[in-house]
């Protein structure tokens, strides 16, 4: 695997460290420098040295903008070496204006940019040939539109003559002047948000009447906000609760199904009740109808050896109803025949 990795070297494209800063004495670059032409590059350099591209700008807010236009000037040609130039803050604020970001932050926001491979700080403004020869530039990428500024309706219009220019396109939508401007539009927003993440009216450079409207605007939208918060909450809790009414209508309904069909299966016209009822009041009927004495019975006889005891005063003949004629007209007979033995 170490062989491998030193044969086949990642390239230069995919970047894993940020870019080195140009020495401020001169260029390290020892190898022999013939100029090239725009066709021998894109056919390829020699082997002992890469095709040196040198980007300038202010790279302010650095953005995707910029990232995309670096990007297309480190894949002009097949083997590129990508020199950006910053300028600093005085030659911006003479020349330009001022700007958001200071220059040792826009030398930072481009080191770690995955195509730079070198940072040049205190870039001139103007590009002049010793300044060419002594980085051993062999083209200067810029977006194709005239760049006026210091007296001049272009400023790269001597590269373009010398055939030393490759354009690069520019972004849509993008850019420093259109981040400040959305920052200027929206300003009471950002300064209210700062004011509240603990920045003074001093440091936001506002004044007191306007710091006192910014506070007042917080604690308002703070008050809509636990308003929603509230509103939400209860639209949740309304719902939980439509949710389980919903649920115990549905099972009371269910219960009652069933409380009704236990019901009926009970009390029904023949339902289990009935049944009962039926069976006990034949019970009770059978239990309090008499037995009627078998009509082939034989009659009482007393041994003759013991009298019979004289029937007590209040003693009654324990006789049963009978339950037949058949039966009231034996039982009679047998009392007839008692009182004749008596006599």
């Amino acid at each position: 695997m170490e062989e491998l990795e030193h044969t086949c070297p990642l390239p230069r494209t995919t970047l894993i460290e940020p870019a080195i800063f140009t020495p401020e004495t001169s260029c390290e670059c020892r190898a022999p420098h013939e100029k090239l032409t725009v066709e021998q590059a894109r056919l390829g350099t020699p082997v002992d040295r890469p095709v040196r591209i040198y980007a300038d700008g202010i790279f302010d807010l650095f953005h995707s903008g910029h990232a995309r236009a670096l990007m297309q000037a480190k894949n002009l040609f097949p083997n590129a070496y990508l020199i950006v130039g910053v300028c600093s803050d005085e030659l911006t604020h003479k020349f330009k204006g001022f700007t958001v970001m200071a220059e040792e932050e826009r030398y930072e926001a481009l080191r770690h940019c995955r195509y730079v491979d070198e940072v040049l700080r205190d870039a001139p403004w103007t590009l002049t040939q010793e300044f060419l020869e002594k980085h051993k530039i062999d083209f200067v990428a810029h977006d194709d539109i005239p760049y006026s500024s210091a007296g001049s309706e272009d400023v790269y219009k001597h590269i373009k003559e010398a055939g030393m220019f490759v354009p690069t396109k520019r972004t849509e939508g993008i850019s420093t002047s259109d981040l400040i401007t959305r920052i200027v539009r929206d300003y009471d927003v950002y300064a209210r948000r700062n004011l509240q993440r603990g920045y003074t009216a001093k440091e936001l450079n506002v004044s007191y009447i306007n710091e006192k409207k910014y506070r007042l605007q917080n604690q308002v939208d703070k008050m809509k906000e636990k308003v929603r918060t509230v509103e939400e909450k209860s639209k949740h809790f309304v719902y939980r609760v439509e949710e389980k009414s919903h649920d115990l209508i549905q099972k009371w309904e269910e219960k009652s199904r069933e409380f009704i069909g236990n019901f009926l299966e009970l009390f029904g016209p023949d339902g289990t009740w009935k049944q009962m009822f039926q069976d006990r009041s034949g019970r009770m009927i059978q239990a309090l109808s008499p037995r009627g004495s078998p009509s082939n019975s034989p009659p009482r006889e007393f041994s003759p050896s013991r009298s019979p005891s004289p029937p007590s005063r209040w003693a009654m003949p324990r006789t049963s109803p009978p339950s037949s004629p058949k039966g009231a007209s034996a039982s009679i007979s047998s009392m007839s025949e008692g009182d004749e033995d008596e006599k």
